[in-house]
């Protein structure tokens, strides 16, 4: 699998992260981790970090990511620790997952790194991953946005600032917030993340 220019972006990131000894939950990830349980799919998990709290939690999880890099790590740590943690890289723009397979779906800092086609088809197969009863966290750059560093000449997809709300329309709305991050030039980051139950009882 050839990396994207995001990749690329993201391994060179993810190994100044690891030289630093910066694991901490981001923010986003902060949120997510409250309500996750049971069998958990993290896609695009990055360096692990949702992963491994979930799984120390109790969370049996499958975590991928596009990142040689990252994957790399959270097997090696998944292994020292034994946790239960399934970690393997993967073409995420494409990938599908089993349908109604997990108690929680997790997409954080991901979409919004395809083409919008691609993203939006990638959203929709991420709800249909989620059981009955189940628990989906996306996060995704909006609308608004200015800073555009991190992607490559690949297409990329600013989300509508209530296109989440309207995806996820019939499910129950747990977390929904809207910020700004300041970036470099004087620049912003927008980012919507919502946290949503699927309808319907768990097995």
């Amino acid at each position: 699998m050839e990396p994207s220019a995001s990749v690329r972006f993201f391994d060179a990131q993810f190994e100044r992260q690891l030289a630093a000894g910066e694991l901490q939950l981001n923010p986003f990830e902060q949120a997510a981790l409250p309500f996750l349980q049971g069998h958990v799919l993290d896609c695009g998990c990055g360096l692990g970090n949702l992963a491994l709290a979930a799984a120390q939690r109790g969370c049996t999880v499958v975590a991928l990511d596009g990142s040689a890099a990252a994957i790399a790590h959270l097997q090696a740590l998944a292994v020292a620790h034994r946790l239960p943690i399934t970690a393997a890289r993967a073409d995420l723009r494409d990938h599908v997952p089993p349908r109604e397979a997990f108690d929680a779906v997790v997409s954080i800092g991901l979409l919004m790194f395809f083409a919008c086609t691609d993203a939006r088809r990638q959203l929709a197969r991420l709800q249909a991953a989620v059981r009955p009863g189940g628990v989906a966290a996306v996060n995704v750059l909006i609308e608004g946005t200015t800073y555009l560093d991190m992607f490559g000449a690949e297409a990329h997809c600013l989300f509508g600032g209530d296109e989440l709300r309207r995806a996820f329309d019939g499910w129950t709305l747990l977390y929904d917030a809207e910020q700004d991050f300041a970036a470099p030039r004087g620049l912003v980051k927008r980012f919507s993340t919502l946290i949503a139950r699927r309808p319907g009882r768990s097995a």
